[in-house]
């Protein structure tokens, strides 16, 4: 799966050059706990939106114990006016696919304090952009 993973990334990338009005791109580090280990993770995304929903693919790195792993994931959620960020997600890796609930909170317009959470897997950080 991690070859399939570098060419979605190389694909997200390339589409991410005609950023057309209703999508946009952004990035996030978390600390997290994956089945049983904690790790750092670093991903982009790019989020295509319509009134307060929003659905964002995305990929990113997962940094632990001297080991890099891929993953991918999607997210739906939607935006309360003035307020939180709540969705759905699914989380792709070489091992497991889960799904979790996630939440963010405005800091900055653009900046944001996020947290996933479910079954052996949960994520504290930050996101930047969409």
């Amino acid at each position: 799966m991690t070859k399939r993973m570098l060419a979605a990334l190389g694909a997200l990338l390339a589409t991410s050059l005609a950023t057309p009005a209703f999508a946009q791109i952004g990035a996030e580090a978390n600390i997290a706990h994956a089945d049983g280990h904690g790790v750092g993770e670093i991903g982009a995304g790019y989020a295509f939106g319509l009134g307060g929903f929003s659905l964002t693919p995305g990929l990113g790195v997962q940094l632990a114990d001297h080991h890099t792993h891929l993953y991918g994931r999607v997210e739906a959620a939607y935006q309360i006016p003035m307020s939180l960020k709540i969705g759905a997600g699914l989380r792709i890796t070489d091992d497991h696919t889960r799904a979790y609930g996630t939440v963010a909170y405005p800091l900055l317009p653009k900046l944001k304090l996020k947290g996933n959470l479910g079954p052996k897997y949960y994520a504290v950080g930050l996101t930047l952009g969409y």
